[in-house]
Order: structure tokens, then sequence, then C-alpha cells
């Protein structure tokens, strides 16, 4: 299966609290880029951001109420194309098990993920964030065949 991401992303932007800096600088960077699409984030982030940019963002809760789980179903429903998570891999977060759903989804569904600043400025930089691009996506829907054994 596959859809089309149209030439304007839904992205969503998510930080841990240490990397909420990493993302805002960032942000600040590509600012003009990110004001050609929908920037969607969980709950202080989206604050910061929306203040620091002063672009609309759409808010989801705070990652630990349930945000990351928001942004997951809509990884899920096709309502977000791609997803900026800066997340710290030496922090322990109480919400750890929703910070691993969040990007399950964002690989099984197939979107480009960017969790640190060099991956997304290859991302936000690309040829492809400017035009459609046609996204192959798992059919869920079909159940999974079972192995022959011979």
């Amino acid at each position: 299966m596959s859809r089309i991401l149209d030439s304007q992303k839904r992205i969503a932007l998510v930080a841990h609290d240490n990397k909420k800096q990493d993302l805002l600088e960032w942000a600040r960077f590509n600012r003009g880029t990110l004001s050609r699409h929908f920037l969607y984030a969980t709950g202080t982030t989206g604050e910061l951001l929306a203040r620091e940019l002063d672009l609309p963002v759409t808010r989801f809760l705070s990652g630990p109420l349930g945000g990351d789980q928001q942004i997951g179903a809509a990884i899920a429903e096709a309502k977000i194309d791609f997803l900026i998570f800066f997340w710290d891999p030496l922090e322990p977060q109480p919400h750890d098990p929703d910070i691993k759903a969040l990007l399950r989804l964002s690989v099984l569904y197939n979107i480009p993920t960017a969790c640190n600043r060099a991956t997304a400025d290859f991302i936000i930089s690309s040829p492809l964030m400017q035009t459609e691009y046609r996204l192959d996506t798992p059919d869920l829907e079909r159940p999974a065949r079972l192995a022959r054994h011979f």
C-alpha cells in the first residue's frame, strides 16, 4: 500500500526536557522551511515553539500525560507525515513505554523520523520536503501469511 505526502507536510515535533533547547534552536534556524508546513507538538514543546517561531502549532497533551500516544495515533491514522523527536538516550523517562511505542509506530508506518539534529537537518533540507512523495505503508489489514514448513 502507499499514500501520497503532499508538498505541505504535517510535522510532529517532540523533545524531552533537556532536549527542548536543542529543538528550539533547530526550529529557529529552520523557521522559513517550517512555516510552509503544518506543525504539531506535545504540550510544553508546542507552547515553546509557537511562542519562539510565531507560527501556529497544533498541540497535543504533554508527553507523560498521553501526548506521545496521541501523536502515535495520528501517525497510525495517516495524519502525521513526519516526526522530529529529540529524545535523551541518557535520561530515563517515566513514560518510556510510550516513547518506544511512538518510535515503533513511526518505523512501522514508514514515516521519516529524526531523533537528533543531524538527521533532522538532512531530512528538512531534502528536496523531497518541497514535493509530493509516494510513501509505502504496510498493509496491516491483510492477514499475515503463515510460513510453510517442508
